[in-house]
């Protein structure tokens, strides 16, 4: 028993200095990472590309994931989160919500519809446990093949919970969801455990 919640103690205590361990300015904005090794930052001013290099598994514990470049908002009561992204395999994710490493939302971009792999193209949910579906999994996919850019928005209702995602300016119905447990939070940008890459990335908090 001892042994055993010695391993869990390390394992929170990994996860909580997990993003004191890298950070990267890009599109005006200070992000942090697990390691900043598994990113790049290329081109300049409007120009600026933010790429994840490395798709890592998850972390021990609750299947969850980690690997995603983090910023700070202000407190806001709609929040929009915009720009252009390219799937270099199969998908990238767009967090929200996010309070700490084991609390927050987020928007699984696939070129796989949700009837085909339930744990792609989605809202999921995490709260202190394993990620959660909390959309619905009818509708076309998010992209149509890897290895294009799209652009995409997002917006998120602090007060009713209501997420919405559009690609190339169209809704996309298993990209919509209701989650009244968080709140406004953090943003972040990366993958579930691949890679992808993210330019012209523009937040917007508003009260």
């Amino acid at each position: 028993m001892r042994f055993i919640n010695l391993k869990l103690a390390v394992l929170l205590l990994l996860g909580a200095f997990a993003y004191g361990a890298g950070g990267i300015d890009v599109f005006g904005r200070h992000w942090t990472v697990y390691s900043a090794q598994d990113w790049a930052v290329t081109g300049s001013g409007n120009a600026q590309i933010l790429a994840l290099r490395t798709g890592r598994d998850p972390l021990p514990g609750p299947r969850r994931p980690f690997q995603f470049a983090l910023t700070d908002v202000a407190p806001y009561r709609t929040l929009s989160v915009e720009g252009d992204v390219r799937p270099l395999q199969r998908s990238l994710m767009i967090v929200f919500a996010y309070q700490d490493e084991a609390h927050f939302d987020y928007a699984h971009l696939s070129v796989d519809t949700g009837v085909k792999q339930p744990y792609h193209n989605g809202v999921f949910h995490v709260y202190g446990g394993e990620r959660v579906r909390i959309s619905s999994t009818r509708g076309p996919s998010a992209f149509a093949a890897s290895r294009q850019w799209y652009h995409f928005k997002l917006t998120h209702q602090a007060a009713t919970g209501e997420v919405n995602v559009l690609v190339d300016g169209k809704p996309i119905p298993a990209l919509h969801a209701i989650d009244l447990s968080l709140g406004a939070g953090r943003v972040g940008l990366g993958s579930f455990d691949e890679t992808a890459e993210f330019k012209n990335i523009k937040i917007t908090a508003d009260n």
